[in-house]
């Protein structure tokens, strides 16, 4: 397999940003074939860039035996959403970033070849991607994700600090729920309009502080019909647990 360090020019975002990719060994009974892989986007957390999965897990290892190819962008604090203060993080990751990476890389542009999962931060945009495309995503997982931000910006309204950020990414607070930027809502919207439903996986520790989040998330979904196959067990917010659940993300995975 090849890890690739990828420096390019977003027309997005305007400026030079990052991506690491990891691609399959070409086979060896037909070399010269440009094969189209099988793609999974992977999303880093809010303190984490582009390298962090390949520096935290052992996830270069855990693909060397799938015909699998990993896009690994980075965003920065952003939240995969074109902030409010801030650049257009949504369109890089929603647009350009798949298109980029397939006119670098022999990857499947269909959708039963296009997954996306991550953590954190990571995993709210993992399903932001999914629920709001489904056309586009087979399969998405959140592994400890932010799922529920429409709540959090409530429950954290004493926190001045992390309430100014909230509203560089978001914009005016009381206009997050209900609104695109809503997991929930958009899980709404997904099974109101009989669009193919893409396959959901979350998982969390049980002492993880976004925990009770997800169960949110999951409650919500188990409500309106949306089927996500869910794990939970002792873990906290640290890469010794990701590490292993994206061992169970790759196997979940429909490869073939």
């Amino acid at each position: 397999m090849a890890l690739i360090r990828c420096e390019f020019k977003s027309q997005v975002l305007d400026l030079h940003t990052s991506m690491d990719v990891i691609l399959p060994e070409p086979l060896p009974e037909a070399p010269d074939t440009r094969r189209e892989y099988p793609v999974l986007f992977l999303l880093h957390g809010l303190s984490d860039d582009h390298t962090i999965w390949g520096r935290r897990t052992s996830v270069e290892r855990y693909v060397q035996v799938l015909p699998l190819a990993v896009v690994m962008p980075a965003v920065h604090r952003s939240f995969y959403t074109d902030m409010a203060e801030g650049g257009r993080y949504w369109t890089f990751i929603s647009e350009e970033v798949p298109r980029v990476a397939r006119h670098f890389f022999p990857l499947s542009g269909a959708r039963e070849h296009t997954f996306v999962a991550g953590l954190s931060m990571g995993g709210y945009g993992a399903f932001k991607l999914a629920l709001t495309h489904p056309e586009q995503y087979a399969a998405a997982a959140s592994l400890s994700g932010a799922l529920d931000v429409a709540t959090e910006v409530q429950t954290h309204a004493d926190d001045p600090a992390w309430t100014a950020e909230l509203r560089r990414i978001f914009g005016p607070l009381e206009a997050l729920p209900g609104g695109r930027n809503d997991l929930r809502y958009l899980a709404n919207e997904l099974v109101k309009s009989g669009a193919p439903r893409p396959m959901l996986y979350q998982c969390c520790g049980t002492e993880d502080f976004l925990y009770t989040q997800n169960t949110r998330f999951r409650a919500h979904a188990a409500s309106i019909g949306l089927e996500v196959l869910y794990e939970e067990g002792p873990g906290e917010h640290v890469w010794a647990y990701w590490d292993q659940q994206i061992q169970h993300v790759l196997d979940w995975l429909p490869l073939y």
